[in-house]
């Protein structure tokens, strides 16, 4: 899954939500669970995601969303291979970006 948005230090919930295609409640939702997602709150309560996060948002978005893994069998998988997921995770989301790019270039001809 490819997620556009802008370089920034601090994303607001809705935009990280629009950006993955899912409701609010449910990065909330996955806040409460998932101990690696650790946004930042100002004085309001209002969350803020580091880029950082967003990279733990779509490693969590793409074990349970599109490998179907459960929600505790995402944190047992986290927990237990983090190293293993997270370079399939990098291969599969360079190879992603080099697809969205070729498709970009075939549309343009």
């Amino acid at each position: 899954m490819h997620i556009d948005l802008p370089e920034k230090r601090y994303y607001g919930i809705g935009e990280v939500a629009k950006a993955f295609d899912v409701n609010a409640s449910l990065i909330r939702f996955w806040e409460k669970e998932f101990d690696v997602l650790k946004p930042k709150k100002n004085a309001k309560g209002n969350r803020k995601f580091t880029p950082e996060d967003i990279k733990n948002l779509k490693l969590i978005f793409h074990l349970v969303k599109e490998r179907g893994f459960t929600l505790e069998g995402a944190k047992t998988h986290l927990k237990e291979e983090k190293k293993k997921t997270l370079t399939n995770f990098d291969i599969i989301d360079k190879l992603e970006n080099i697809k969205s790019q070729l498709i970009r270039i075939k549309n343009q001809l």
